[in-house]
């Protein structure tokens, strides 16, 4: 059966498991490690905002039918839950239907613009498509009436969404096996109108603040200055917080504020609590060492639907259909020098642009200079700038950037912003077919609301052909890495040496 959207098979020949095994322990002694949407940065943890889950597995589905290359594939189609880290669940529908999903994913709230959905001008049909269909509408019967169908079971209602999903987000031509879940694909995909992407359920902006202690002002701050005086401290800010929460926690920097630092609002006083637009700031004493803190705010909130969901693997994306109440986070640092360049750094994929956005804030008293994949870049003194650095769809990155007192950010991940058919996987090579002999698990690690018609789907995302093509993927990925190393040591001194850091040039 053709593989897409539920898990990896556990099943596969013992000569694919090692390969693939031997190729895996290969890219992690590299430093590959994979992400998507958020950059990883320093110690591995991404710049948290939103949700944070782990994949349960396929739920409620029905079957559907690929045709492609001149096959017809049948395939399992519905939904997903994910549970919510701190709790909460997710349900979710996949958007990208030729790649598989990874048992228990790990998965992180992620805008449009880190995804596949960011160059598709139909997002926002499936987002209306999301709100106007199972499970956000429950009554079935009306559900029905609108598309036509007779009846529908909660299956039928999953497959027929997932369905009309595909045709926007994957441009496929994909049929529902039942007459009924049929007819409400075509209703949903002729009667989808353009929404807006929702906003993040929680977000800092920025996500990193800097300044001297002492300084009356920086240019980051409009209108209260980044670097306001608070009584005898400094304020390192602000720092805004976006949510849909009637009020967030915030969390005191606790090994900073051994140090005398600590979070204040625009007014100085300090905070424990904060809602939508609120504006943040970390009280740093006027002859503070120089160091770094981070600031972290909490929530529980139900989770705008339409929200994607990139992982921290190559596990395909997923976009929201439904939440519970979840404890939604978000994070934020601070650094701050007596002299110098003082750097904030923080990283984003960004799909328009087909790389990694790293902005970097220096508010400093001299330039702050780093080389990245051979070039130079320089942040003068009070200034902010963002850069580029373009990657190659499903690439794996591994950077490391350095400056005066101990700073250092380390940024890794994988570039993915394409569906599977979009970056070519299949071009020419018709479908990835596998047979099966079973039927498909309804979800990882246990019975889910599947069909249980004992039909022989295939497990989305699945085969056992899935271990060799992950091998040759990860394969290619460690070849173009190698590739892009030696090209490195061909350039001249000048352009930098070593692994992909630099030290502060003051």
């Amino acid at each position: 059966m053709f593989s897409v959207c539920s898990r990896t098979a556990r099943r596969g020949r013992g000569a694919a498991r090692l390969a693939a095994a031997a190729l895996m322990s290969g890219l992690m002694a590299t430093g590959a490690i994979s992400g998507a949407g958020v950059a990883q940065a320093d110690d591995g943890a991404t710049e948290q905002s939103g949700a944070s889950t782990t994949l349960a597995g396929l739920e409620t589905y029905g079957a559907a039918v690929i045709h492609e290359a001149g096959k017809d594939e049948e395939v399992s189609a519905g939904l997903f839950r994910m549970a919510v880290d701190d709790g909460g669940t997710l349900q979710t529908y996949c958007v990208d239907i030729h790649n598989p999903t990874q048992p228990d994913a790990k998965y992180r709230e992620t805008p449009w613009s880190g995804t596949s959905l960011h160059d598709n001008a139909n997002a926002g049909r499936i987002r209306w498509i999301l709100q106007n269909s199972y499970p956000q509408v429950n009554d079935l019967a009306a559900l029905a009436r609108k598309a036509r169908a007779g009846s529908l079971t909660e299956q039928e209602a999953a497959a027929g969404t997932q369905v009309a999903i595909w045709r926007y987000s994957d441009k496929v031509d994909v049929d529902a096996v039942s007459p009924a879940a049929e007819k409400l694909a075509d209703y949903l995909q002729r009667s989808a109108r353009d929404l807006a992407e929702p906003r993040a359920s929680l977000t800092l902006t920025p996500q990193a603040v800097s300044a001297r202690p002492g300084d009356d002002a920086s240019p980051s701050a409009s209108p209260s200055p980044a670097g306001a005086k608070s009584g005898a401290g400094q304020r390192v800010g602000p720092v805004t917080v976006r949510t849909n929460a009637d009020s967030v926690t915030v969390m005191p920097p606790v090994e900073a504020a051994a140090d005398g630092v600590k979070l204040v609002d625009e007014k100085g006083e300090p905070v424990t609590t904060a809602k939508d637009g609120s504006r943040l700031y970390f009280d740093v004493p006027e002859r503070a060492k120089a160091g770094s803190a981070e600031l972290t705010v909490q929530a529980s909130t139900t989770v705008p639907v339409g929200r994607a969901f990139a992982s921290d693997t190559r596990s395909q994306t997923q976009i929201l259909a439904g939440s519970s109440e979840s404890t939604v986070s978000a994070t934020a640092t601070a650094t701050w020098a007596s002299e110098g360049a003082v750097p904030a750094l923080s990283a984003r994929e960004n799909c328009a642009k087909g790389g990694v956005d790293i902005t970097a804030a220096n508010s400093g008293d001299a330039p702050y200079t780093f080389t990245l994949m051979g070039n130079r870049y320089t942040i003068p003194a009070g200034r902010t700038r963002t850069v580029t650095i373009p990657l190659q769809e499903d690439q794996a990155y591994d950077f490391t950037i350095k400056g005066r007192h101990g700073f250092e950010k380390r940024i890794r991940g994988v570039l993915d912003c394409a569906t599977t058919s979009q970056a070519g996987s299949t071009a020419g090579g018709g479908l990835r077919t596998q047979a099966t002999t079973q039927p498909s698990p309804a979800s990882v690690g246990g019975t889910g609301s599947g069909t249980g018609t004992g039909t022989d789907l295939a497990e989305t995302g699945s085969s056992n052909s899935t271990p060799i093509i992950a091998g040759i993927a990860v394969l290619l990925v460690l070849i173009g890495g190698a590739s892009v190393v030696m090209g490195r040591k061909k350039k001249s001194p000048a352009e930098g040496q070593g692994e992909d850091q630099v030290g502060d040039g003051e």
